[in-house]
């Protein structure tokens, strides 16, 4: 089968991981909170950002190399992190750091993945990020920052944006639990795609919270209370301060949308800051992330490095959010429909479609550089 045919796009690629997980997982994926309004008001936003080509340029070619915190990548977008990544696909997450290291772009790893650092920590490289869910105890934060960076991650992101769990009514629904219930509706949902169950019978291993499972006794926990929810911290500004001290790297905080809050973050000492909204999923009645970016970059000035998320649908979103003030762009649930629909093959191909799609849309623009676009941004008003 050729994809760049029968799978040109993310949407493509979200069908056909519909098709091939249960429910739950796809739902647990796909859901944002509330009435999704989150999504719409993200997808409504970058929508309305247009360029202005260039005609009679010649021939272009763009220079997708991108350096962040002192490393250059290949490209201007990287694997964000998920929750329960290895649910979609058994070893999703090894497949996803194999591909960041091929292509040369970060690849984050959940501290709620499936898979832990050191499972992983053979595949990735130089390329490695790690995301840090703030815990409810200093001790147990500082025995889980030696591990993380014993397994090769450089780079840690401290994500403020989860101070409980939304109710995301879809992921309920579903009767999603972690690990999945071995109940008759759950059962069947997973009989339903033998493929996704075959692939999980010879990982060994039902899909679980691994790397905080490590901290937390299972015996007597209720089945829906996963180990991320008895562990987690609310974090705040200390928090903040005493993570500072004690990582030694690349600091990322992710969840801004404030532009004072990313003002007093560059005095605090971090080394990048991450706007996100994360993609709906926590609270649905907040403003478009793309539309803070601006505001964000006015006050951090432009020494600090942005990253931006949430939407990202084509290769387009992410010359938008480069060319509203991110120097980075990094991409979540498309690369677990890619993983999802086929393994490391669909890994590979979003990287392709994500490219292409800037090629192509700078080769319109007659722009060859990245730092470039938002010369082309078609003005309103």
């Amino acid at each position: 089968m050729d994809l760049d045919l029968s799978h040109p796009s993310i949407e493509d690629l979200r069908k056909t991981a519909q098709k091939r997980i249960p429910k739950f997982a796809f739902e647990y994926l796909d859901s944002a909170t509330g009435r999704e309004l989150g999504l719409k008001v993200n997808r409504d936003a970058l929508d309305s950002i247009r360029f202005m080509p260039r005609v009679l340029c010649g021939r272009t070619k763009a220079d997708l190399q991108t350096t962040l915190m002192g490393k250059t990548y290949d490209l201007p977008f990287g694997i964000a992190p998920v929750g329960m990544s290895g649910l979609m696909w058994a070893g999703a997450e090894r497949m996803l750091a194999k591909a960041a290291v091929a292509h040369n772009i970060p690849f984050s790893l959940s501290s709620v993945a499936v898979a832990s650092p050191e499972d992983v920590a053979p595949h990735i490289g130089n390329n490695g990020w790690f995301q840090h869910y703030p815990v409810n105890s200093g001790e147990l934060r500082r025995a889980m920052l030696p591990r993380i960076k014993a397994s090769g991650f450089h780079t840690l992101i401290i994500t403020v944006d989860v101070p409980e769990e939304s109710r995301r009514e879809r992921q309920r629904r579903a009767n999603l639990t972690v690990p999945p219930k071995a109940d008759l509706r759950t059962l069947l949902e997973m009989a339903s795609r033998p493929t996704w169950c075959l692939a999980h019978l010879r990982e060994g291993v039902m899909p679980r919270m691994r790397f905080f499972d490590d901290y937390v006794p299972t015996r007597g926990r209720e089945s829906f209370t996963h180990a991320g929810a008895l562990i987690r911290g609310i974090p705040d500004w200390e928090y903040l301060r005493e993570l500072r001290q004690e990582w030694e790297g690349n600091l990322i905080v992710k969840g801004v949308l404030r532009p004072e809050d990313a003002q007093k973050m560059v005095t605090e000492g971090v080394d990048c800051i991450w706007v996100s909204n994360h993609s709906g999923r926590q609270f649905e009645a907040g403003p478009a992330v793309i539309d803070q970016l601006p505001g964000i970059r006015d006050a951090v000035g432009t020494d600090m490095p942005l990253i931006y998320d949430s939407g990202i649908a084509w290769g387009l979103d992410i010359m938008r959010a480069l060319a509203k003030g991110a120097n980075f762009v990094m991409v979540g649930r498309a690369f677990q429909y890619a993983v999802a629909a086929f393994g490391a093959r669909g890994v590979d191909h979003l990287v392709h479609i994500l490219k292409a799609d800037i090629e192509a849309n700078m080769s319109q623009l007659g722009s060859e550089k990245l730092y470039s676009l938002s010369e082309h941004l078609l003005r309103t008003g």
